[in-house]
């Protein structure tokens, strides 16, 4: 059915209504029978509500028929009209349900977590990653870790605990500031309206956050503590200032960390980046580098993450080795490059050394022959990020020095190359190369012809004449030099290092030395949107003054220019009057700090604010924060796993060093949620002709076009996906992150819209295992719709005439019987398991299988549905909320207390009989455990199946096994078996 155009004839003054007309592509026009219509829309409307072959069609602008699109030809004024009065049959009336809770709750503040709780009472604190503000709004794939939290927090409501899940807004950043900069729109005006938009669509999922306890970074009385950090960390040293290296984007107007740059162009808005030299804010995160190591043993996380945090950390054991330059003559100069190895072992393989671009002693040991061409190459390598430049996969390049220096264990001359591989942030800025045992090295090596030698020899051989470098350990070969004093032929590769080590020791050459990965993190922005750094610099000597705690918050100045000055200089630069202030303490002139901190500085710290967030006279209570501390759960995106989580671990453990925490790690336990992918997008590949072609077959074919395919002429056949009108022809399939760009996001307002909240929160926990990446089908939502619509009408009662449902429910006060026990309590163990083990979608499985086996029943015992209705509380809150009132109950379901499976009643006290005709299996009946022959044969005789074999058969005898089996044998003279 391919609908173009509807026309709706206005509704008479009053009954009866006018048929409608449908426009089809074909140009046939459709008058609708009347038998259709469910119903007129209002008197004064051009609008109606039809069902077609099941289908609801409503004059609703844009409306779908099994995903087409049909459109509506009236005015915005009508259109505005209809709105105002569409009636539509629901599977229940989420519509009215939803919005009435939603404002009980926050009228009676229902999740409100008190200021003084009772601490006998054992503690649940469930914190989201808090979500920064963008404009988009929120997609369907945000909700997926909310949903998890708010069922972990409304089960241990129920459980008895006091419940902590808090909500709040990463609000400082780039966005806010580019937009500001686009539009002359103030950050904070478009950050608050992104908040209150985003707190909407939060509280229209029924998430059962303490909104009282709501904060924000961008507040002053939030970023006075942020601050008061900050001068914690300067008063003990962590806190630094250092002329660096950074990746720089004038279009910006700021600096970027190495993530934030992609081949030479910032992530955001694609901008050139180059390198340079900048006075920035460092914090010593490296001081802590051992601790943040080792306390990763102690966390309930992902052993993914832990070892992602492991290895930007990066700690390794070796020795710093000293490699005098040599003038044109070959004779020993006073400079020294000093390299740091992890394989001191294999000096003697040493063929050149490498220095980074940056490295600070480039310019004394470049030849006057190669310096213009070291130049060029050092501004081209230092457009490059980090990431980039280390990149494995990437061809290296360098460029000749021109000089040599000597290695000192066997005093051959070796090559200085400066190549874009290696760091000058990492080590010394400079590494000896072996390009036998690394392969970096071996690749460069190969590349320019620079000698290979050999100095492990490897259990297996064969890996010296695969022509590939052998990084791993051996014995030691080629490797003495009696004349130093050093000979380390034969030993194993420990052995061998530790001697080597020793030998730099006692001769000057070299130290053992453990190094980092793990950079010191700069923490300065040339950006106007951030918290203020809390410095001034003296006018006379530029000396650097901490303002004082007593007067915190130092807020941003009110500015009406946010573009980057294209100096290098902040934007705060342009506050004059604000810039320029007295020295509280000399009473000099002083300037403040321009720079702002980055966007994970106020999330470093928000958790732990969360629990006294109004507290003017400390960042937090000492008492709340001991019985608070640590985060029970800490659910969000893999994205953060390393960057965040560390930046918060480290500010944790300052704060513990000085008394502020009682313990040593932040969050116990850390899930990162998998992605909602868009819906698949079927694409078929085109030759140049047009032809289509199979995707099996596009590498033969060379170039190719891809055209989308719409789903209705999609077919699976098989593993893969074909056109319905030529199968041979294979189609890729693929789903696609979420994002504008894309146009494959879906808004929850506006499934919400169409099924509720409660069906949103129940299918994205349904869709698969709560870490893995699932993909969003929006006909999947209807079948989580059915079920709660389902569970609706067997408690409630089907709808009535006019489509509306009764005030009560149908009920009844009898005793349960033990089949309806068995049932509740095997539903009961399982959802508490699966909601403890954060396995939601099995949960949801158990309970759509209870609602089966209810169905089946005559009648519905109270106790068993109130019992049934607190299970499915945490996962649809809303319409729990609305049977537990029509149960009878006064209070809020949120503090009920959540049932306990008993194990009476969970112990199999049935069993399958299998039933035999004369020695052949016929059927199976259920009985009770040490069921009788007698019982057990009554049973046969009335089941439908084996019936048909017993009913008015002369039987000779029965032979029964207690738990095993029914043998029943006829009477051959008086039957003939098997004629049914």
């Amino acid at each position: 059915m391919n609908i173009t155009h509807v026309k709706v004839e206005p509704f008479a003054p009053s009954p009866p209504l006018h048929h409608p007309t449908f426009l089809f592509s074909s140009g046939q026009k459709l008058p609708f029978p009347r038998k259709f219509i469910t119903a007129p829309i209002g008197r004064s409307s051009s609008f109606a509500s039809f069902v077609y072959k099941k289908h609801t069609l409503l004059t609703h602008g844009c409306f779908g028929v099994r995903g087409s699109r049909i459109r509506s030809s009236v005015s915005e004024v009508e259109e505005e009209q209809k709105q105002k009065s569409v009636v539509v049959k629901r599977a229940y009336p989420f519509n009215e349900i939803e919005p009435k809770w939603q404002r009980y709750w926050e009228e009676n503040r229902t999740f409100r977590t008190p200021d003084d709780v009772d601490t006998s009472k054992p503690k649940y604190y469930v914190l989201d990653m808090f979500p920064y503000p963008s404009g988009a709004g929120l997609h369907v794939g945000h909700p997926l870790g909310y949903t998890a939290t708010d069922i972990l927090a409304r089960f241990k409501r129920m459980q008895g605990y006091n419940v902590l899940h808090p909500m709040g807004w990463d609000a400082f950043g780039l966005p806010a500031e580019q937009y500001a900069i686009e539009t002359g729109t103030h950050p904070k005006l478009t950050t608050l309206t992104n908040i209150n938009r985003f707190r909407s669509q939060l509280k229209s999922l029924g998430f059962s956050y303490d909104w009282d306890r709501e904060i924000s970074t961008i507040e002053p009385e939030y970023y006075k503590w942020t601050q008061w950090i900050f001068l914690q960390l300067l008063k003990r040293g962590l806190a630094y200032q250092a002329e660096v290296p950074v990746n720089w984007c004038p279009a910006l107007g700021t600096v970027l960390a190495n993530e934030e740059v992609v081949d030479g162009v910032s992530e955001r808005g694609g901008h050139p980046v180059i390198r340079k030299p900048m006075r920035q804010w460092m914090l010593k995160i490296t001081a802590y580098a051992d601790r943040l190591l080792e306390d990763l043993d102690e966390l309930d996380w992902p052993e993914s993450i832990k070892e992602m945090q492991r290895n930007w950390i990066g700690r390794s054991e070796g020795a710093e080795m000293e490699f005098c330059v040599l003038d044109s003559d070959g004779r020993e100069t006073d400079v020294k490059i000093t390299v740091y190895t992890t394989r001191p072992d294999t000096i003697f393989g040493a063929t050149y050394l490498v220095v980074a671009p940056e490295y600070t002693l480039l310019s004394s040991i470049v030849s006057a022959k190669q310096s213009e061409i070291v130049e060029e190459y050092k501004d081209i390598a230092l457009r490059k990020s980090d990431l980039e430049r280390t990149e494995l996969q990437k061809e290296k390049t360098g460029v000749f020095s021109g000089c040599y220096a000597k290695n000192p264990a066997n005093g051959e001359p070796i090559p200085i190359w400066v190549a874009d591989y290696v760091l000058g942030s990492y080590g010394t800025g400079a590494i000896m190369a072996v390009p036998a045992h690394d392969a970096r090295d071996h690749e460069f090596a190969s590349k320019y012809n620079i000698p290979i030698k050999w100095v492990v020899t490897p259990n297996d051989e064969s890996c010296i004449e695969s022509g590939k470098a052998y990084s791993g350990e051996g014995i030691v070969i080629n490797s003495s030099n009696m004349m130093v004093g050093l000979d380390i032929n034969g030993l194993s590769s420990k052995e061998a290092a530790h001697k080597v080590i020793e030998w730099a020791e006692k001769t000057g050459n070299g130290k053992k030395k453990v190094n980092y990965k793990l950079r010191d993190w700069l923490f300065a922005r040339q950006r106007y949107w951030g918290e203020p750094i809390p410095v001034i610099f003296l006018a006379d000597s530029g000396e650097s003054i901490p303002v004082l705690e007593t007067e915190l918050p130092l807020t941003l100045p009110e500015l009406d220019d946010f573009t980057p000055t294209g100096t290098g200089e902040p934007p705060l630069s342009k506050a004059l009057s604000w810039v320029k202030t007295i020295d509280p303490s000399s009473g000099k002139p002083a300037t403040r700090e321009t720079n702002t901190m980055p966007q994970w500085a106020g999330s470093c710290w928000y958790y732990l604010r969360f629990m006294d967030p109004k507290n003017s006279k400390e960042l937090v209570d000492k008492a709340k924060e001991m019985y608070w501390s640590p985060v029970d759960i800490y659910v969000g995106g893999a994205e953060h796993a390393v960057l965040h989580l560390l930046y918060s671990r480290f500010w944790h453990k300052v704060l513990y060093d000085i008394g502020v925490v009682s313990t040593k790690e932040p969050f116990k336990c850390v899930i990162n949620q998998g992605i909602i992918l868009g819906e698949v997008q079927y694409m078929a590949c085109k030759d140049t002709d047009g032809n289509y072609i199979s995707t099996d077959s596009t590498n033969e074919m060379g170039e190719h076009l891809q055209e989308i395919i719409p789903e209705e002429r999609v077919v699976k056949s098989g593993e893969f996906f074909v056109l319905k009108d030529n199968p041979n022809i294979r189609l890729i399939a693929r789903a696609h992150k979420m994002s504008k760009s894309r146009g494959n996001v879906v808004n929850p307002d506006d499934v919400v819209a169409e099924y509720g909240a409660d069906s949103l929160r129940l299918y994205e926990m349904f869709m698969g295992p709560f870490r893995d990446s699932k993909t969003w089908n929006t006909s999947g939502i209807e079948g989580v719709h059915r079920f709660l619509g389902r569970t609706w009408r067997l408690i409630v009662g089907s709808p009535l005439p006019h489509g509306t449902f009764r005030d009560g429910t149908v009920v009844t006060d009898e005793e349960p019987i033990m089949e309806q026990l068995r049932a509740l309590h095997k539903c009961i163990a399982k959802v508490t398991e699966e909601i403890e083990g954060t396995r939601f979608n099995t949960g949801i499985s158990a309970m759509m299988e209870f609602i089966n086996a209810a169905y089946k029943w005559d009648k519905h015992p109270k106790s068993i549905i109130e019992a049934f209705v607190l299970l499915l509380s945490p996962y649809a809150p809303h319409m729990a909320e609305e049977l537990w009132s029509r149960l009878g109950h006064q209070d809020s379901i949120a503090y009920a207390p959540f049932p306990k499976a008993d194990p009476t009643y969970l112990k199999e006290s049935t069993i399958v009989l299998p039933v035999q005709i004369n020695g052949k299996t016929r059927g199976t009946i259920q009985v009770e455990k040490g069921c009788s022959e007698e019982d057990a044969f009554t049973l046969a005789s009335q089941d439908e199946k084996l019936s048909k074999y017993l009913d008015g058969k002369p039987i000779k005898k029965r032979i029964f096994v207690p738990g095993k089996i029914l043998n029943v044998i006829l009477d051959r003279q008086n039957v003939k078996v098997g004629v049914q």
